[in-house]
């Protein structure tokens, strides 16, 4: 089954790795050998070197010897991750602040502009036509993850100057806490404190889901209703609690990335799915990463 909304499932069903021949499979090499004479023994002694080889069709079908490793999708993700702090340092410098302006409260407000509004839109989108390409082409995961780490960095960086220019170093607060979040599902998952059951599974998977399909909704509102501001995006109990959720949920999508990249691995998928597992993982931490920020602020509020 799926073990992520982004990383598809459908390998483990149609390509696997090498193994050793089964006791019948040696049992009947051995009786054509006899048949033959002196090759008897051969057949009989001598263990079958290969497995028939994978099927050719389906959308992780190998193309060549190679196959996915640990190593592989680490060098991958830094790889990716590095476009998407170039996207992300270009962005910021889309946002321009203005002079901090006092408020009757006795709080400072600074403004904030973007040079071009329709930017982030542009990038948005075409971050997302990037994202769906990928999910439906698996192979196309080492050219298409690099166009889109730089406009999905773009939208974060445009999205974090924002943010830090109405709360101070609330850029770096959610760095950190990413990053301890995503450690600290490393070593849980690691440690076989949570593992991604088929139950465990099946409630991310649709918890996902139900935040997507919340969001959406959010957003169709605001477009007909001016001023609709959505109950989850308020800094009441509620709000912040809701936010809560949608982090752990979050996290825990990282144990589905980890547990597909680990069977990927032992299953020997086809090199490729090196990056089609790195860019599933940094669609996560982009995700979380920007549900801490709003949280953030939450708090900060």
């Amino acid at each position: 089954m799926s073990r992520n909304p982004i990383l598809t499932d459908k390998a483990f069903g149609e390509t696997s790795a090498r193994t050793g021949a089964s006791p019948a499979q040696e049992w009947d090499a051995a009786q054509r050998g006899a048949a033959s004479g002196a090759a008897a023994n051969t057949a009989w002694n001598q263990p079958t070197p290969t497995a028939p080889a994978p099927t050719a069709d389906g959308p992780f079908a190998p193309t060549s010897g190679k196959v996915m490793t640990l190593g592989g999708v680490a060098a991958a993700t830094l790889f990716i991750f590095a476009f998407l702090l170039v996207g992300g340092a270009w962005g910021w410098a889309q946002v321009t602040e203005g002079t901090p302006q006092l408020m009757t409260d006795g709080s400072t407000v600074t403004p904030v502009s973007f040079d071009s509004p329709g930017l982030m839109i542009v990038c948005l989108l075409g971050g997302l036509g990037f994202a769906l390409l990928t999910s439906f082409k698996p192979k196309l995961a080492r050219f298409t993850s690099i166009p889109y780490a730089l406009l999905q960095g773009a939208v974060v960086g445009m999205i974090s100057h924002y943010y830090n220019a109405q709360f101070e170093g609330i850029v770096i607060q959610a760095v950190l806490a990413t990053f301890g979040v995503f450690l600290a599902m490393l070593v849980l998952y690691g440690l076989r404190i949570l593992r991604a059951t088929p139950r465990f599974t099946k409630g991310v998977i649709a918890a996902t889901f139900g935040i997507v399909i919340m969001y959406a909704l959010g957003w169709v509102m605001s477009l007909i209703f001016s001023g609709f501001e959505p109950f989850w995006q308020s800094s009441s109990l509620l709000g912040i609690g809701i936010s809560v959720v949608i982090v752990i949920v979050a996290a825990l999508n990282l144990i589905l990335d980890f547990d597909f990249i680990e069977r990927g691995s032992q299953n020997g998928l086809p090199a490729y799915m090196d990056w089609y597992a790195a860019f599933g993982l940094i669609v996560t931490l982009v995700w979380l990463y920007l549900e801490m920020l709003r949280l953030l602020a939450k708090l900060r509020q």
